[in-house]
């Protein structure tokens, strides 16, 4: 874990459709001051701020989506999981519509465009949000456990029913180069059977092959074949960092995730936040005669594995 706060050092742009609205969106990765944490900005709506807190989630029905005062933000959590896994704290957001863009279904263009904009150090320590003891949240077949850790230790089970998924099971550990490989890359997915009833919902109207794999009773509609044989399970953990990013702080745990989803996800964060019994700050001291540049953590592998708690 990189022991300083982080920021892009210029902004960059992007532009495509929303999933879940179907309209046309514009937005800009900004560098934002310490302290500021990740913050969407409506410029839209007089650059109205909505804070990344879970205090602000509305929906969880197949994407993340935050409200503060009755204005919405859709599909939050890829972008969430892009920064957060590319090792940035603080960040503005600004996008001129209701939803973030779907791009191609993965978090690998937000990746480029932070990785365009580059990352500035900004030397003042981050705390860490450590967890303290083991507790678990169960809603039926779904279970999330959280236990404590030297490190952000996620491991994911999913189970369908599908030749091509089955169940599967993926275990990783934080780092901003293993993310860009292993997991923001992977794409989001649903089920051909489900399409019609999720528009009927008013949802998936900028849904299309380019964007998500369709999955079909035995196979996929796409062309294209899957990056990884269980690209699903690790788009959910892509799911799973963008909706803990909603703690606010970087997390010291190990979390177990089977069939989870962002309701489970969100409800765990909230749980978090809710029990100040369960966690306390720490930061992380560099060692004696470290050296550290502005490319990040790729220049800085050595830390202090002893934290000390604020």
């Amino acid at each position: 874990m990189f022991p300083y706060q982080t920021s892009l050092k210029s902004s960059v742009e992007l532009s495509g459709i929303g999933l879940h609205t179907g309209q046309a969106v514009r937005m800009q990765l900004r560098p934002a001051p310490v302290d500021t944490g990740i913050i969407f900005k409506r410029t839209d709506l007089e650059n109205f701020v909505i804070e990344a807190d879970v205090a602000n989630v509305a929906k969880v029905s197949y994407a993340t989506t935050l409200m503060k005062k009755g204005v919405l933000l859709y599909t939050v959590e890829h972008v969430l999981s892009a920064l957060r896994g590319c090792g940035i704290t603080n960040a503005i957001i600004a996008i001129d519509n209701l939803e973030t863009p779907i791009l191609d279904g993965s978090a690998r263009l937000f990746i480029g465009a932070i990785d365009r904009a580059g990352t500035q150090v900004q030397f003042k320590p981050q705390k860490f949000l450590k967890i303290k003891k083991e507790f678990q949240m169960v809603d039926g077949l779904k279970k999330i456990t959280i236990s404590p850790a030297d490190d952000l230790i996620l491991c994911y089970d999913i189970d369908f029913t599908h030749p091509l998924i089955g169940r599967q099971r993926f275990e990783w550990t934080m780092s901003p180069q293993g993310y860009r490989e292993e997991v923001g890359i992977a794409r989001t997915f649903c089920f051909y059977d489900e399409v019609e009833m999720l528009r009927k919902s008013g949802l998936i109207r900028g849904g299309s092959l380019d964007n998500a794999i369709v999955m079909t009773r035995d196979g996929m509609m796409n062309q294209a074949t899957l990056q990884f044989k269980d690209e699903f399970v690790r788009h959910k953990m892509l799911d799973l960092i963008g909706d803990l990013a909603l703690v606010g702080y970087p997390m010291l745990a190990r979390v177990d995730a089977q069939r989870a989803g962002h309701a489970l996800h969100t409800a765990l964060v909230s749980r978090i936040l809710k029990d100040r019994s369960l966690w306390e700050f720490v930061e992380i001291a560099p060692k004696e005669g470290a050296v550290v540049s502005d490319k990040g953590w790729k220049d800085f592998p050595q830390i202090d594995p002893a934290p000390a708690v604020i």
